[in-house]
């Protein structure tokens, strides 16, 4: 790779080889910055990594470890990607959360720290703020998580505070809910083991590849009776991610940004769009209601537009299918094909 590429400084993105992660190390090579991957491949997929981007494969949790990815590398700035993110899991294995979410996020700073790395980029969650008491969400709405994903994020998003009062270190954290879509390259998109998000799942419903999509809940108090949901496309999030990096890198301070369409789409909207990319019925089940699903979820962006420049690309639901539906076409099977 030509020095000339690095002009912008080098990128450490942790979790770089997962699907919003990947996706961010894409742009960030777009935009002229040097990156360097570190992920365990725990649940990434190597194969989702650039070619131009060095891969490290090693875990947060191993203070060794990320200390010699730092003596190797001239890192000017760290992306944080690096956690387990399935909230029905963290209910019933809370521990492993907290140990792999915070406890990984511990000494990754102590060792930023040592190393005098001062900015770091956070991929956060809306879940932190549990059953929004209005929408769409603002950055300052009470934060009160009602599952231990949300609870482990707000926990991280806390020990960024006190370790920029203690060692300097400035942080942005991105709040968000539901990446979607995929590089419109075809080259890299979603694959989850076990996969929980609604697009993917509709678009392996379309494919063959899982017999129905089960919709949880018909009788809530929305336009069709169904979950609203706040859908952003993963290279609309990789942007937000970018831009977030250059925010620091010109010396803004701290903060928190939500990144959300703003609208929100209900459950019927995505599965009715979908039928509309793919072309022919999609196999529905209606099911009863799970326990702790809101009706409305959605986030407000001004905050993240007006501040560090955010300007998403995908707007309408059908363009953001149609990504994710070229990925899942070509790759049933996600990156087991290749």
């Amino acid at each position: 790779m030509m020095e000339a590429e690095f002009n912008m400084g080098k990128i450490l993105v942790l979790g770089g080889a997962g699907y919003i992660g990947s996706h961010t190390v894409y742009e960030l090579l777009d935009k002229g910055y040097g990156v360097v991957v570190a992920d365990n491949l725990e649940t990434g997929h190597r194969q989702a990594v650039h070619p131009d981007a060095k891969l490290y494969i090693g875990d947060i949790r191993n203070r060794e470890f990320v200390d010699g990815v730092f003596e190797k590398e001239e890192i000017d700035a760290v992306v944080h990607f690096a956690a387990y993110s399935l909230v029905g899991e963290s209910m019933t294995d809370p521990l492993k959360y907290y140990g792999n979410n915070v406890g990984g996020t511990q000494v990754l700073l102590a060792s930023m720290a040592a190393h005098g790395i001062d900015k770091i980029v956070f991929s956060s969650t809306a879940a932190a703020y549990g059953e929004p008491k209005r929408t769409p969400i603002l950055e300052t709405d009470p934060t009160e998580p009602t599952n231990t994903y949300g609870a482990t994020k707000l926990a991280m998003e806390q020990m960024f505070k006190w370790t920029e009062l203690a060692h300097g270190i400035r942080y942005t954290s991105l709040r968000y809910f539901n990446a979607c879509g995929a590089h419109p390259s075809g080259e890299i998109g979603e694959d989850h083991r076990p996969e929980t998000h609604l697009i993917p799942i509709v678009l392996q419903a379309a494919n063959g590849t899982r017999p129905s999509i089960s919709v949880f809940g018909t009788d809530y108090d929305t336009k069709d009776g169904t979950c609203v949901r706040d859908y952003i496309h993963v290279c609309d999030l990789a942007q937000a991610h970018a831009q977030a990096v250059r925010y620091l890198m010109d010396g803004g301070k701290s903060d928190i940004f939500n990144l959300g369409n703003g609208v929100g789409f209900t459950v019927r909207e995505i599965i009715n769009a979908a039928e509309g990319v793919v072309g022919h019925n999609i196999p529905t089940v209606f099911a009863e209601r799970r326990a702790g699903d809101p009706a409305v979820l959605v986030a407000s962006s001004d905050k993240a537009k007006s501040v560090l420049g955010w300007k998403p690309q995908y707007a309408d639901i059908h363009a953001i299918l149609e990504t994710a539906w070229k990925w899942h076409r070509t790759h049933p099977k996600g990156f087991s094909e290749n």
